[in-house]
């Protein structure tokens, strides 16, 4: 016979139905928060501490729909494999890891080659951080090589530049002092004006600074022209001011799919190139380069030679430790996709850009700027006559979706437009772009009932990546 079993008594309930998040030990569970300002006193079990962290960061974005970023966020899994055998890999270490350093040799002869150089294998080069610092490093040589040319004493150097520049440029002329030179934008032009450029040039530029895909629009500055104007400044002047091309992001656009565009090395007043390996180059960040079209464009006296690693090596680096995983999978990337891999990638995020432009401008609320038929990136503001709210309500109300969408005012002398910006990138899919267009069509009827913008919440808003 059965007998009825009462309620348990407290100390015979069952455990938790989740005993990792219900237990408390001396070791570290997870009822109670971490320290956060000072070292915990004892050692956390590595899942505890994992799943905090984990946890945590559920909080950030999802990068999958940061529309801002030029940064690559996907990639095969192949290549995330590779990154993480090497990821114990000082890329420093040459002598210790010599086919780290074999791959770095040859991604930039590969570069070179692409970069039209007229002689690859003379061309000199190294990868870096990203291209923050390979701006740097080119800045740094022109500086060295115009210092050469100008032995006056209490010269001010200068290096002429668009105000679009990334803001790495202003850093280098604050950082190694030297006095930037900035040609507006105008009306309708948001970058660069070659003869404006020139104009600014006198015996102390140390060079001028062409950007190939702009960040604030995606347009490409006219690298030719501004070549030409140099050159017709040398015959008037006898001023022999050299090219810097900042391909961030369209150094690794325009090789496949502008290949009539003259840019790179083809054009003999073009001393040094960069490029992000981390944007367009398709590589999980931290990965830029530098190249300099021959040994005389990069001074030798700014390579050092280390050798109490176990070898002699040059190094030119604003770093001196720093992972070689990103390098091995920029390697992987241009091995496994080649000339044709990457243009039909590159193909695709343009053409994902000019049909996401075109839906977003259908819509009737916004005016485009650009198109994302240079960069895979278009810039556009609110149409005339729309009052009830502005890019900023955008960028706010789009964010309550998880798309972050980047709003942001243009500087002098546009400081009256701002734009919202979309970044189409690889892995950003047509699937992607008809949820985006879904999401903010839905949400155009609410902004169109506001009585004015929320001005006072662009602070909060606004979000502008480099």
């Amino acid at each position: 016979m059965a007998l009825h079993k009462g309620p348990e008594k407290p100390d015979e309930r069952p455990a938790s139905v989740n005993p990792f998040f219900g237990e408390a030990n001396p070791v570290g569970g997870m009822t109670q928060a971490p320290p956060k300002h000072h070292l915990p006193d004892s050692p956390l079990p590595p899942m505890t501490a994992y799943q905090l962290v984990h946890d945590e960061l559920m909080l950030d974005g999802n990068s999958r729909l940061n529309l801002a970023t030029f940064v690559t966020t996907w990639m095969e899994p192949q290549a995330g494999v590779l990154m993480a055998e090497c990821r114990d890999k000082n890329m420093i270490d040459k002598d210790e890891y010599p086919r780290t350093a074999e791959l770095e040799r040859r991604c930039v002869a590969m570069l070179a080659d692409l970069w039209n150089a007229p002689d690859p294998a003379a061309a000199v080069g190294c990868s870096t951080t990203g291209s923050s610092e390979a701006c740097m490093l080119a800045g740094m040589a022109l500086k060295r090589r115009w210092s050469k040319r100008n032995p006056k004493p209490g010269a001010r150097p200068n290096l002429v530049m668009g105000i679009n520049v990334q803001v790495c440029w202003d850093k280098f002329c604050n950082f190694w002092e030297v006095e930037p030179r900035l040609v507006p934008m105008e009306g309708d032009r948001f970058h660069l004006d070659p003869q404006a450029a020139a104009e600014l040039c006198d015996e102390n530029t140390i060079g001028v600074v062409g950007i190939l895909g702009s960040t604030f629009d995606g347009s490409y500055e006219p690298i030719a022209d501004l070549c030409a104007a140099l050159d017709a400044l040398q015959e008037r002047t006898g001023l022999d001011v050299p090219v810097h091309v900042d391909g961030a992001s369209g150094a690794m656009i325009a090789p496949f799919l502008d290949q009539d565009l003259v840019w790179d090395f083809r054009l003999p007043r073009v001393a040094s190139i960069n490029t992000s390996g981390h944007k367009y180059g398709l590589v999980y960040p931290g990965v830029g380069w530098a190249l300099w079209r021959d040994k005389e464009a990069l001074p030798e006296e700014l390579v050092f030679r280390v050798n109490y690693l176990g070898g002699d090596m040059p190094t030119f680096a604003l770093n001196f430790s720093r992972p070689g995983a990103q390098v091995v999978a920029q390697y992987y990337t241009f091995l496994r996709l080649g000339r044709e891999g990457y243009r039909a990638v590159q193909q695709t995020t343009r053409d994902v850009a000019v049909q996401l432009a075109e839906r977003v401008e259908a819509l009737g609320d916004f005016r485009l700027l650009t198109r994302g038929e240079e960069l895979p990136v278009f810039a556009f503001t609110t149409a005339p006559g729309v009052e009830s709210y502005d890019v900023f309500d955008v960028s706010r109300r789009m964010r309550e979706c998880g798309w972050l969408l980047p709003a942001y005012t243009f500087p002098p002398n546009r400081e009256d437009l701002s734009v919202l910006r979309i970044v189409c990138r690889n892995g950003f899919s047509t699937d992607l772009a008809d949820l985006f267009v879904e999401d903010l069509g839905r949400l155009l009827p609410e902004l169109r009932r506001q009585r004015h913008p929320f001005t006072s919440d662009r602070g909060a808003a606004t979000g502008f990546h480099h």
